[in-house]
C-alpha cells in the first residue's frame, strides 16, 4: 500500500491511496489518515487504485470519518472500485462517508 498526499490546502486535504488495505496497508496508511483528520474538515481519499479491503482498512476509514464530522467536515472516497464499493455496502460505513465518482457524487 502506498500512500501520497495530492493535495493539501488548508482545511482540506486529498490523498491517492495505491494497492492492497489489508492488514499490512492498514498500517501505512493509518498514522497519515489520523493525522490528516485530525487536522482538517475535509478529507478526499482516492480509492481508484485499490485493488482489495479488509476490515481493518475499514476500521481506519471509519475513524477519520467520525474524527472529521466531530469538527463538522466529512470524508469523501473518491472511485473505489466495484469490489471495494460492494464491501463499504455490504458493511454499512457508507452512511459515514460519501462515495462520489469522477462524474458525479453518488451517495453509496
Amino acid at each position: 500500500m502506498q500512500i501520497q498526499i495530492a493535495e493539501d490546502t488548508g482545511t482540506t486535504a486529498k490523498v491517492v491511496l495505491t494497492g492492497k488495505l489489508d492488514i499490512a496497508g492498514a498500517e501505512v496508511v493509518a498514522l497519515p489518515l489520523a493525522t490528516l483528520s485530525g487536522a482538517k474538515s475535509a478529507l478526499t481519499v482516492d480509492m481508484s487504485g485499490v485493488t482489495f479491503i479488509a476490515s481493518i482498512g475499514i476500521r481506519h476509514l471509519v475513524s477519520a470519518s467520525k474524527a472529521l464530522r466531530r469538527r463538522g467536515g466529512g470524508l469523501t472516497l473518491l472511485d473505489p472500485n466495484e469490489i471495494v464499493t460492494e464491501v463499504l455496502n455490504t458493511t454499512g460505513v457508507t452512511d459515514l462517508m460519501t462515495i462520489t465518482r469522477s462524474g458525479g457524487a453518488l451517495k453509496a
